[in-house]
């Protein structure tokens, strides 16, 4: 919806609550000259009543919590003896041609008693209900939320379709992994003579303990060497072909990491073509 239509709409709305207005100020008028009030109280009498009513409103729109729920009960309140009242100003001609009795707005005794402390109350509630929303509407401090920025009303009633874009929920973005550079079996090198990269291999960064795991708590792990995984690798793979030495397949048979199953590949290749080649040349 555009700018205008927007205008044109609370022009609209102002229109018909003021014509629902004229129409309540004159039942309003009548029932508070009946109970005694002169002609300026009766004239502003329909401001006390309904005019607290928008006033409720407004404050419901601007509080939360247990402030706007105050806010709406004085709404409801008040819209409810407004409603009595001007239907108790369609039930009783007289009060149109002011031909009722002083503080007379029912036949029945009990009734007429309840609408005339009804009727006498509403000035007294207007007083203090509207300024306890006052206050309250003055002193409100929107809470502020964990960026520092002021949470409105208005993040209640979005949709989901627009808290899905917020960017709280918008996903993390995960680093890649860097790659391992697979050596060919020409430059591959004894696994006994660079122990240093098996144990850099082997390193992995424990995950963040939330208290402290007891002793009998924790598995045993035990830490193979270099030659003790390259002679139990021996010993499984005797009788793989050169197609089944894959480092995933190592890595399962043996249960090590990646880059140790890697480099006992391509190990276990290059003694295989060593010894193809001597075998040849005999």
């Amino acid at each position: 919806m555009n700018g205008k239509a927007k205008g044109a709409l609370v022009v609209a709305l102002v229109v018909v609550v003021g014509m629902a207005f004229r129409v309540s100020w004159n039942a309003l008028r009548d029932v508070a000259k009946t109970i005694g009030a002169d002609d300026m109280a009766a004239t502003l009498y329909p401001f006390v009543v309904d005019g607290l009513m928008a006033l409720a409103l407004v404050a419901a729109l601007v509080l939360t919590g247990d402030a706007r729920r105050f806010a709406l009960r004085v709404l409801a309140s008040y819209t409810l003896a407004s409603l009595v009242l001007n239907y108790v100003h369609g039930l009783v001609p007289g009060l149109h041609e002011k031909s009722v009795d002083w503080g007379r707005l029912a036949d029945w005794d009990p009734a007429n008693w309840a609408l005339v402390l009804l009727a006498t109350s509403l000035p007294v509630g207007s007083i203090y209900f509207g300024s306890d929303l006052v206050a309250k509407v003055l002193h409100y401090r929107p809470p502020i939320g964990p960026d520092g920025e002021k949470l409105t009303q208005i993040d209640v009633n979005r949709s989901r379709a627009d808290l899905s874009e917020s960017p709280v929920d918008a996903p993390v973005p995960v680093p890649a992994l860097e790659s391992v550079p697979v050596e060919t079996p020409d430059v591959v090198e004894s696994i006994a003579a660079r122990p240093q990269a098996v144990a850099v291999a082997e390193h992995v960064p424990a995950r963040r303990a939330t208290g402290r795991v007891p002793q009998a708590a924790r598995s045993a792990r035990p830490v193979r060497s270099a030659e003790e995984l390259l002679s139990e690798a021996r010993s499984i793979t005797e009788s793989w072909s050169i197609d089944d030495l894959t480092g995933e397949a190592i890595r399962k048979a043996l249960r090590t990491s990646p880059a140790k199953a890697r480099v006992l590949r391509d190990t276990l290749k290059s003694e295989r073509a060593n010894d193809a080649v001597a075998e040849a040349v005999a």
